[in-house]
């Protein structure tokens, strides 16, 4: 086994394809293919399944990818403290988050953590949850906070299983344009809604279409797609469309939107939860938790519904 290889591996094993690894290393598909084969000769055990979207560690796979991201980790720190030991003391953590999260939780997270820890080096990268979770996997990401709906099952099956710990809940509502005919309502209806053109992310095989609400019947007519929040805010705001988001929202919420609450229907409710792989956590990683636990804490009374009936709020 070569360090090249464990490399290989890992980078595959983050992004799901042998094409999509190629492009991170900046090497030819046939030379990633070339290393995993060596890599799998020298195991002597099968590392990958192919399937029509890509490809997924096998047992032995995930086996050989916990000991090398142990390997590579150990050689990385070896790295940084031949270089200086000022770098090692400021210590560093890698978090990963869905896009809602960048916009109301991360921000102030990192700002309360620079208070605290000044000389933490964090870097950050937003995902779908499957990507996040392989990057967990992989070893490329300490932390990732991920967002799901019920019955919030494990993001994925894979052992060990992930460690996930429930921050906050978030309920959906409906943007609609401050000068539409739902911007004075307290609530619409989802036969209301239905009629309307939708503002959404573009849907992929890893998560369906972001921004138009679930279940609505018949076929939603999605007029624009934008994966970025602040666009199909804007894009309300322009009275394009509307589009769903949680009321967490409201202090970075555009000039020209409401917030308004769907009635008649179960609430849809989104859990964020902060998830790592299991065992013991180092000092930067608790230390980011403990303000992303407390930024998560401020947003709690913000997902309350009852507080948009009033359009002057």
């Amino acid at each position: 086994m070569t360090l090249v290889g464990l490399r290989v591996l890992r980078e595959v094993a983050e992004r799901g394809t042998f094409t999509a690894a190629a492009d991170a290393l900046g090497y030819t598909q046939s030379a990633v293919s070339r290393q995993m084969a060596a890599l799998e000769q020298a195991s002597g055990a099968r590392l990958f399944d192919r399937h029509a979207g890509g490809v997924r560690l096998t047992g032995a796979g995930r086996v050989l990818l916990r000991n090398a991201v142990v390997a590579l980790d150990a050689l990385e720190a070896a790295d940084r403290e031949l270089r200086g030991t000022e770098e090692v003391d400021r210590g560093r953590v890698r978090l990963g988050f869905f896009p809602t999260a960048g916009a109301v939780i991360v921000p102030h997270a990192l700002a309360m953590l620079r208070q605290e820890r000044p000389r933490l080096e964090v870097t950050t990268r937003e995902g779908s949850t499957p990507s996040l979770v392989r990057a967990l996997r992989a070893g490329t990401l300490d932390l990732a906070l991920l967002s799901s709906r019920p019955p919030h099952r494990s993001p994925d099956t894979d052992d060990p299983p992930l460690s996930v710990e429930p921050l906050l809940e978030l309920r959906l509502a409906v943007v609609v344009p401050a000068d539409g005919p739902f911007a004075e309502r307290d609530s619409v209806s989802v036969e209301e809604i239905a009629r309307e053109p939708w503002i959404a992310g573009a849907g992929s095989a890893d998560e369906p279409v972001l921004g138009v609400w679930p279940g609505l019947p018949g076929r939603p007519r999605v007029r624009h797609t934008a994966r970025d929040w602040l666009t199909k805010l804007h894009l309300v705001a322009a009275g394009a469309g509307i589009t769903t988001a949680t009321p967490a929202l409201l202090p970075v919420l555009p000039p020209g939107v409401r917030v308004v609450p769907v009635e008649g229907v179960a609430e849809e409710v989104r859990r964020v939860s902060l998830v790592r792989m299991p065992g013991p956590a180092g000092a930067p990683v608790q230390a980011l938790a403990r303000a992303l636990r407390r930024q998560a804490a401020d947003l709690a009374d913000l997902s309350d519904l009852s507080d948009l009936s009033d359009p002057a709020g």
